[in-house]
């Protein structure tokens, strides 16, 4: 599916750079895993081969679709359910996806309402993470350092 070299996003840590196939010992079944560096998240991760479609491993964006996320963040914030812990399950479910758009709202919809009302410790770590994945992939995507991501998103939400 992914080669060596190649970038991708492991939903809800990011994209990174596969940096190796290797065959491991799995409940005494030998099964391939990706070597995956996922730098901006200080991460180096395993993932089995026959699960990535599963866990919604895909490859980066094409640049072409930068704007599609600035459109998203740009759009209206959606509704969110007031009780917090189903807020913060439906946010999560949404990150789980792996599609940039779904995170894109995500962040739009969080740094709007800490905006309005500071959000709980929770929804504030959930805000930073979900920020970390969409800018990690749009520095991958469109060649942006960190920080002109992170301008990049704060300016058009």
């Amino acid at each position: 599916m992914f080669d060596v070299g190649e970038r991708i996003v492991y939903p809800m840590y990011g994209a990174g750079v596969i940096t190796g196939i290797v065959e491991k010992d799995f409940l005494g079944e030998m099964r391939q895993y990706y070597c995956v560096s996922l730098p901006y998240c200080r991460l180096e991760a395993s993932v089995p081969v026959d699960n990535c479609e599963k866990l919604g491993v895909r490859k980066i964006i094409d640049p072409s679709r930068i704007e599609e996320v600035i459109t998203v963040l740009k759009g209206d914030t959606e509704p969110m359910n007031p009780n917090w812990n189903k807020r913060y399950r439906d946010n999560t479910e949404r990150m789980q996806t792996g599609n940039i758009l779904e995170v894109a709202a995500v962040v739009r919809n969080l740094v709007r309402a800490d905006r309005r009302k500071p959000l709980s410790t929770g929804e504030k770590k959930l805000l930073n993470t979900a920020k970390q994945i969409l800018e990690s992939e749009l520095v991958y995507a469109g060649g942006f350092t960190m920080d002109e991501a992170d301008d990049m998103v704060e300016s058009n939400i």
